[in-house]
């Protein structure tokens, strides 16, 4: 039996995770809780949908292009300090959204939000890389890991419910009380991180070089989406990004205190576990994308109906999540990470061979080993890479898997859709994007085929590389004994 002063600190850590997954909850319920109120919004605030969609852009270009700048910043001063003050930079500004008077200042006030939500996202896996030893970070990110499956979940469904019955203001104002409480409980139960004041300057070339770049990419990636990929401006932003990744390298190799230090890519478990972050973020995204218009236009569910289909999945993942992690602390994080990846693999290949006469139960039963899976990938892979590197560089190790959600979410639309879109012209002998939604249902089919068949073998990738980087640690494990 753990002595009672062990016990009670194990306790205080499980209440302080609490206050960190209702923090990681908001952040992610509200990158996309909005997109349902635009036409809303267009309407209330007599403004165009160009406009209004800057209340969704500006904020996820703040906690994307800031990211890694947060993460930092973190360690300079304290992580929980930080974490903390994001967490009353994001209410406030909830406050000032759900009282803005016009677009522009919604806009501007949504740009606050963002300011407050990178802290979260940055340093909410570094915390618990700190609260917990290695054998319990497992389980404590597979609790992180619900909150943010949940929050994708549940996020256009609570948005639709609370505008019905409330007004669009309170999408907002609603956080203010949920923030207050993830405050005091953070401060209360989580235990002061002390930062560690920097050998030297802080690193704002990189900080201006990479926040250009991540902008310049997540302008061109979300525009890119909505007017083709062969638009002027789409096609400089990605010109920029590229311009501003070689740059941020360069200074990063020659800065003496960087921002991001490169050298961590040399360790192989550490790089792997963001690829394969990625790739799954991006199967995630683009799958996502298209299964309301699957659902709705191909199988014709009621949309009613198809928003609670959505649910499905990442509820799934939510419940699974804390069994992975925990799994992941037992048996080891690589073979979970394999279970979950081989079970996203078998729900995507279910999908290929999928019909317009699809039901309740046939599309449940191809979704939720998705589900399942993306709940033990997500904790199990996220506890290796916190477990690959030093507590020094659990700061931006949590920055980089938050980033790879993000810039996977947002990479997988486009590239999924394009697959999807391909392979129903092609198979309509049509070469027009605009005629898409109305070709034959059998056109429509060949392109979810395809989209899942590409999704499957991004999956697949990803599992080569878990077996690529299990294989290459128990050769190492091997030789150290001989």
């Amino acid at each position: 039996m753990a002595p009672a002063g062990e016990a009670d600190e194990s306790g205080t850590r499980w209440l302080g995770l609490t206050g960190l997954c209702i923090g990681v909850f908001m952040f992610t319920l509200d990158a996309s809780i909005v997109n349902v109120a635009l036409p809303t919004l267009v309407k209330t605030l007599h403004t165009t949908f160009a406009m209004v969609q800057w209340v969704v852009v500006a904020y996820l270009l703040v906690a994307t292009a800031l990211v890694m700048a947060a993460a930092r910043w973190g360690d300079i001063v304290g992580k929980k300090r930080a974490y903390v003050a994001g967490l009353a930079v994001f209410t406030v500004g909830s406050l000032l959204c759900g009282i803005a008077p016009t677009v522009g200042w919604l806009i501007a006030f949504r740009t606050l939000q963002g300011l407050g939500a990178v802290f979260v996202s940055a340093l909410g896996a570094a915390i618990v890389g700190e609260m917990f030893p290695p054998q319990e970070r497992g389980r404590a990110m597979g609790m992180i890991g619900s909150a943010v499956l949940l929050g994708v979940a549940m996020g256009p469904s609570i948005g639709g419910f609370i505008i019905e019955l409330a007004g669009w203001r309170w999408m907002f104002l609603v956080n203010i009380p949920v923030g207050v409480a993830a405050m005091a409980v953070v401060y209360r139960f989580v235990p002061a991180i002390a930062g560690q004041p920097p050998r030297h300057p802080f690193d704002w070339p990189g900080t201006l070089i990479g926040g250009l770049m991540l902008s310049a990419l997540t302008l061109g990636l979300i525009w890119g989406q909505r007017d083709g990929f062969s638009n002027a401006l789409v096609v400089l932003l990605l010109i920029v990004a590229l311009a501003g990744l070689i740059a941020f390298i360069r200074v990063e190799l020659r800065s003496p205190g960087p921002l991001l230090d490169l050298s961590v890519f040399r360790n192989a478990p550490f790089a792997n576990g963001l690829f394969m972050a990625g790739l799954m973020f991006l199967v995630l995204g683009g799958t996502g994308f298209l299964m309301p218009f699957f659902l709705e236009v191909i199988a014709g569910f009621p949309t009613a109906r198809v928003g609670m289909l959505l649910a499905i999945s990442p509820i799934a993942g939510g419940i699974v999540a804390p069994l992975g992690g925990a799994l992941a602390d037992r048996i080891g994080s690589r073979f979970v990470t394999i279970a979950g990846l081989s079970l996203i693999a078998l729900g995507c290949a279910s999908f290929v061979t999928v019909d317009q006469h699809l039901g309740v139960i046939g599309y449940t039963l191809r979704v939720v080993p998705i589900g399942f899976g993306m709940g033990l990938f997500n904790a199990a892979n996220n506890s290796s890479v916190l477990n690959a590197v030093a507590r020094e560089q659990l700061g931006i190790a949590s920055a980089l898997l938050s980033l790879m959600r993000t810039l996977g979410q947002t990479s997988g639309v486009p590239l999924i859709a394009a697959v999807f879109s391909l392979a129903a012209l092609g198979h309509a002998a049509s070469t027009q994007r605009a005629d898409l939604l109305h070709l034959p249902p059998e056109a429509l089919l060949r392109g979810m085929h395809f989209a899942f068949g590409a999704a499957t073998c991004f999956v697949l990738c990803g599992i080569a590389s878990a077996m690529h980087t299990l294989v290459r640690r128990s050769a190492h494990a091997s030789n150290s004994r001989a």
